[in-house]
């Protein structure tokens, strides 16, 4: 499979090069030349499939000839080294959790496969790479654990000092090894625009080879649509009309949807769900994209003003914006009406949420309105203890650490402070 820019002025390239540069030259997010869908064969046989198999069926197009096929399964296998259970709350909506994974975020997925074909791609490379991602709270941790120990590359995590949880932040900054931390005075914004400087900078990009663990990176992002194949396996016998409700910040995680969608998954419709940072909500209603400066909000991952995905899903929907409105349904919900839902899901069904799927939980509620006969799965993208300060002052209840958190509750965290794109680029040079 070949890659091209959707910036339309760079050259199109293979799926590793497109993994290695993470954007193209052009500055451009890569995007799959075609998308071929799945037989139909495929989706009648789906219960007698494992999560390998569909997976390997999934991305097996987009990955061709880089990865051999042997090695895919390998790496696949890796990947997928836990489970994706849902939870059905009423007759009208369940929830699919992603947060079983290392670092009990639902990056762990897109983190592990990537770390695994650029270790691949790097088994006989000499030349070292350098993992520059922004994180908004939960990239940083999954990136820091998938990436530990790859042979012939280094982290280095931009992350906005105190606008991530405690926890989040000791899962990015504790590790040590290959990972460095970098705590930036600003909002997440500034992070992305400081990365996205780094792969402009001729002077930093001559020297090293740079690229990005964030959902740009095709091979961070694509992998992500595994979960609505795992979710439709379960629940198409039960349901016809399955709609998805997903808590978006840079929109990777719904993209990946659509690309399910695009390769035959039968999904009726999907539900961007966003806090109060509502640039795509904004959009579906009135027609004009206009990306701001990102707010806080107990919901964090999801503090993005100027979401990197959107102009995949628009190449998707050909910029067709009646298409896409015709899929894509949007809202937004302030901190108050996250707690109250944390509340309500918690008094109601006994389920403790994230701050993230509370807003994905309205998002269903908010479509399902006006829409009777459909089943509406809102994604839990993260445990509720990444965010205990915030679920525990809702639900008025202590909530048992997994083992996973428990592991870096005590560790001490390791950062180094940074303000401005200078002190970057001079933190980069210093280690070539």
């Amino acid at each position: 499979m070949n890659y091209y820019s959707l910036n339309k002025k760079a050259p199109n390239t293979s799926f590793k090069d497109a993994v290695i540069k993470g954007l193209a030259p052009d500055k451009g997010l890569y995007f799959p030349e075609s998308i071929t869908p799945l037989p139909k064969s495929f989706f009648d046989s789906i219960d007698n499939l494992s999560h390998s198999e569909i997976a390997f069926s999934a991305i097996k197009q987009f990955v061709s000839p880089d990865i051999p096929e042997d090695v895919l399964k390998t790496i696949i296998e890796e990947t997928l080294s836990f489970d994706f259970p849902i939870v059905k709350l009423n007759e009208n909506i369940s929830t699919l959790e992603l947060f079983h994974g290392p670092t009990m975020a639902f990056k762990d997925v897109g983190a592990r496969f990537m770390a695994r074909c650029l270790g691949y791609f790097n088994t006989n490379n000499t030349n070292e790479v350098t993992v520059l991602v922004a994180t908004s709270g939960d990239t940083g941790g999954a990136v820091a654990n998938g990436f530990l120990g790859v042979k012939g590359v280094n982290v280095v995590i931009l992350y906005p000092s105190g606008k991530v949880s405690d926890i989040q932040e000791k899962q990015l900054t504790t590790l040590g090894q290959n990972i460095s931390a970098l705590k930036v005075d600003g909002v997440f914004d500034d992070c992305q625009d400081m990365v996205k400087r780094a792969f402009l900078d001729e002077e930093l990009t001559s020297k090293m080879q740079l690229t990005s663990a964030n959902s740009i990176n095709v091979a961070r992002w694509l992998p992500q649509l595994f979960y609505f194949m795992f979710a439709y396996k379960k629940l198409h016998n039960k349901h016809k009309e399955i709609v998805f409700s997903v808590p978006s910040g840079n929109f990777g995680n719904i993209c990946a949807g659509m690309m399910a969608q695009q390769l035959g998954l039968p999904i009726k419709h999907f539900i961007a769900a966003n806090n109060e940072n509502n640039v795509v909500t904004e959009f579906l209603a009135t027609e004009h994209y206009n990306p701001k400066p990102s707010v806080q909000t107990i919901s964090n991952a999801m503090d993005v003003g100027n979401p990197s995905n959107f102009i995949r899903i628009q190449e998707i929907y050909n910029n067709d914006f009646k298409a896409l409105k015709n899929n894509l349904s949007s809202y937004s919900f302030t901190d108050d009406e996250t707690r109250k839902a944390l509340k309500e899901i918690y008094e109601d069904y006994g389920y403790i949420a994230d701050p993230h799927g509370a807003v994905g939980y309205l998002g269903a509620k908010a479509y399902l309105k006006n829409i009777s006969n459909a089943h509406c799965v809102f994604l839990e993208t993260a445990h509720p203890t990444k965010f205990l300060d915030v679920v525990e002052g809702v639900i008025s209840k202590t909530v048992e650490l997994p083992a996973q958190i428990e592991a870096v509750m005590d560790k001490k965290k390791k950062s180094i402070e940074i303000s401005t794109y200078d002190e970057l680029k001079s933190f980069l040079l210093s280690r070539i």
